[in-house]
C-alpha cells in the first residue's frame, strides 16, 4: 500500500488548431499512422496581482509551463489552465479574486477541461481548511514556496512521474507556515535551464531573498512566505551576469525586505571586511556575511569591454529602515549603475502608531537615515508607503503623518486605508477607526501629497534627462484626453497636436519610459526606440508624470 500523495490529473481537451502546436500532417499519407499523437497540453494564462516579487514568481511559473510544452493563452477566457498569483497585503486584492469566482465557474462550465490553480500570499497553511469555501472555483492551492511544484502537481511533466517536492514548513508564532528552504535551488535551476519567462525585453527582476522576519503587526507576509532565506551570493551574481549577456538594460533586485539580504548566510573569510550590526530593530551580528552593499558592488563590477557597467541600471526594492546601513548608502553613492531612487516605507508619522505597527524605529531614526542618504546621493528620489486609519490612530496622530509628508517632500507616496488581515497580530487590536474616517484621511493625505509631487516634478522642467524607453503606449479613446491627468484638454486641435499623439505620417508613436530617479516620462518617437536610452528635454510636469521632447546627444 502506498502512502504518497495522489497526483491530481487534468482532463484536458485537445488544443484547437490555432494554438500553435506542431502539425501532425506528413507529406506521404501512408506514413500518417506511424506519427505520434500530439500531446494534449493546456494553454495557460497567469493572472498576477500585487508586488514585483509576485511578478517574478509568475515569470518562473510561466517558464516552467512553456518548458513542459504548454502554450500561453492571450486571455483568461481562452485558457485551459488559469494560474492566479494572489496578493493578500490588502483586503481589496483578495476581494478581486473572490469577485472573479463566479466568472471562473462560468468559464469552467463552458470548458469542462479548464482547471484553476491559486498561489501567492492568499494561500496560507493556517487557512488551508477555509480556502475551498472562499475560492470555490479553484482546483489546486499552492503556497508561494510550492510554486515550483506546479508542473508536477498537474501531471504535465510526466503523467506517471513523482511529485517533485519543494515546499517545506516551519512555525512562526503558533502558526504552521511555508518556508522558502528550496526556492534558491529551484531558481538557480530555472535560470540555468532558461525557463524564466521574462515579460520585458528591457528590464529583469532578480530575486535575492525570500520571506520576511519583520514584526509588522498588520502584515500577513511572514505567515504566507515564511522566514527570510537569502540566495547564495555567487548564484545571484551569476544570474546578473546572464541577464547582462541577454541584453537587459535594467535589473531590479527583489525581496520582501531586500536590504536584509545575507544575514542568514554562513560567514565566509572572503567577507571578513564586512563588520557591521543592524542599527535598529532586533540586533544582528552581520560580520563576515555578504550584505546588500557587497552584492551591489559585485554586480556593479560586471563590465563590458569598454569598461561600462554591463547592467546600466540597477535598482532594489523593497527596503526596510532597520537595514538601511551606512555600508549600503555608501555603495549606492559609489556604484555608477545604481539608480538614484529609493523606496523606503514609513507607514506612519507618529511614534505611538509605529510602535503598535511593530515597526521598531522612531520617526527620529527614520529621518536620520533619510538625511544620510540625501547627503550621499543628492538627487535621489524618495518614495514611501503610508497606512492611514490603523488601530487606535487619532486625528492628532494622523496630522503627524501629514506633517511628515510636508517635511520630507516625498517624490511619490503609495497610501492605503488599513484593512484587517486575518491571522495577523493586529487582529488582537481594536480596528476602531470608522470606515468613513479612513476614507477621509486617505483623501486628505493624497490631497497634501499631490502638490508636493508636482513641485518635485517641476524641478525637472527644462532639464535634459536620460530616459530608458520601456513601453509603447496604446492610443487613447479620445483625442483630447490628458496624459495621466497632468494637462487640461487642448481646445483647438487644429492649432496643436493632441497630447502624446504623433503627427500624421510622422511614424512616431506615444512612448513612455523612466529616468534614473524612476520618474515616468512620456515622449514621441519611433517604436524602434523601445529598450533604448534617449535624452529628453522635460517640457511639462504634472504630479505623477513628466513629458518631454527627444534632443540630440551633446
Amino acid at each position: 500500500m502506498t502512502t504518497g500523495r495522489l497526483l491530481p490529473m487534468l482532463e484536458i481537451a485537445p488544443p484547437p488548431a490555432s494554438a500553435g502546436r506542431d502539425s501532425t500532417e506528413v507529406e506521404d499519407a501512408r506514413l500518417a499512422e506511424f506519427r505520434p499523437e500530439p500531446r494534449a497540453l493546456p494553454s495557460f494564462y497567469v493572472w498576477t496581482l500585487g508586488c514585483q516579487m509576485n511578478r517574478s514568481d509568475s515569470e518562473e511559473m510561466a517558464g516552467r509551463l512553456l518548458a513542459a510544452g504548454c502554450a500561453e493563452a492571450p486571455s483568461m477566457d481562452a485558457a485551459d489552465l488559469v494560474v492566479i498569483n494572489t496578493c493578500a497585503i490588502r483586503e481589496a486584492a483578495e476581494a478581486k479574486v473572490i469577485g472573479r469566482q463566479g466568472e471562473l465557474a462560468r468559464l469552467k462550465s463552458l470548458n469542462p477541461s479548464m482547471r484553476v490553480v491559486m498561489t501567492g500570499c492568499a494561500v496560507r497553511e493556517m487557512d488551508r481548511d477555509r480556502l475551498d469555501r472562499r475560492f470555490p472555483a479553484v482546483d489546486l492551492f499552492l503556497r508561494p514556496d510550492q510554486e515550483p511544484e506546479l508542473v508536477d502537481r498537474l501531471g504535465l511533466a510526466s503523467a506517471q512521474g513523482p511529485i517533485g517536492l519543494t515546499g517545506a514548513t516551519t512555525v512562526v508564532g503558533r502558526n504552521l507556515v511555508g518556508v522558502a528552504e528550496h526556492l534558491a535551488g529551484t531558481r538557480a535551476a530555472a535560470v540555468a535551464g532558461g525557463t524564466v519567462h521574462r515579460h520585458s525585453a528591457v528590464s529583469a527582476w532578480l530575486p535575492i531573498i525570500y520571506g520576511c522576519d519583520k514584526t509588522c503587526t498588520y502584515c500577513i507576509v511572514p505567515f504566507s512566505r515564511g522566514p527570510e532565506r537569502s540566495r547564495p551570493f555567487d548564484e545571484i551574481v551569476d544570474e546578473a551576469r546572464t541577464i547582462a549577456a541577454q541584453g537587459f538594460r535594467e535589473v531590479t533586485l527583489l525581496g520582501q525586505n531586500v536590504n536584509s539580504y545575507g544575514h542568514d548566510l554562513a560567514p565566509e573569510a572572503r567577507f571578513g571586511h564586512v563588520r557591521t550590526e543592524r542599527w535598529a530593530g532586533r540586533r544582528l551580528d552581520l560580520g563576515s556575511r555578504p550584505d546588500l552593499a557587497e552584492l551591489i558592488r559585485a554586480i556593479d563590477d560586471l563590465r563590458t569591454a569598454d569598461g561600462s557597467p554591463a547592467i546600466p541600471r540597477l535598482r532594489f526594492i523593497t527596503s526596510h529602515p532597520w537595514d538601511l546601513s551606512d555600508r549600503l548608502i555608501e555603495a549606492m553613492a559609489d556604484c555608477s549603475s545604481v539608480c538614484e531612487a529609493l523606496h523606503l516605507p514609513v507607514q506612519s508619522g507618529d511614534d505611538a502608531v509605529l510602535k503598535r505597527m511593530g515597526r521598531q524605529y522612531t520617526i527620529e531614526h527614520y529621518l536620520e537615515r533619510l538625511e544620510r542618504i540625501r547627503e550621499a546621493v543628492p538627487e535621489i528620489a524618495i518614495s514611501t508607503d503610508v497606512i492611514v486609519g490603523f488601530c487606535g490612530e487619532t486625528e492628532e496622530q494622523f496630522e503627524s503623518t501629514l506633517r511628515l509628508l510636508e517635511r520630507v517632500r516625498y517624490d511619490q507616496v503609495f497610501a492605503a486605508a488599513y484593512s484587517e488581515r486575518p491571522g495577523t497580530p493586529a487582529t488582537h487590536l481594536a480596528d476602531d477607526v470608522p470606515a468613513e474616517d479612513k476614507r477621509r484621511r486617505l483623501n486628505t493625505l493624497l490631497g497634501v501629497q499631490e502638490p508636493i509631487g508636482l513641485e518635485r516634478n517641476q524641478a525637472w522642467l527644462d532639464r535634459d534627462v536620460e530616459v530608458m524607453v520601456d513601453a509603447v503606449v496604446p492610443p487613447r479613446s479620445h483625442d483630447h484626453d490628458p496624459v495621466d491627468g497632468d494637462e487640461p484638454p487642448v481646445a483647438d486641435s487644429s492649432a496643436r497636436r493632441p497630447i502624446g499623439e504623433p503627427g500624421e505620417g510622422s511614424g512616431d508613436v506615444h512612448l513612455s519610459g523612466r529616468t534614473r530617479q524612476n520618474k515616468l516620462v512620456h515622449l514621441l518617437g519611433p517604436a524602434s526606440w523601445l529598450g533604448s536610452f534617449v535624452n529628453v528635454r522635460i517640457e511639462h510636469a504634472g504630479p505623477y508624470a513628466l513629458r518631454g521632447t527627444p534632443v540630440a546627444d551633446a
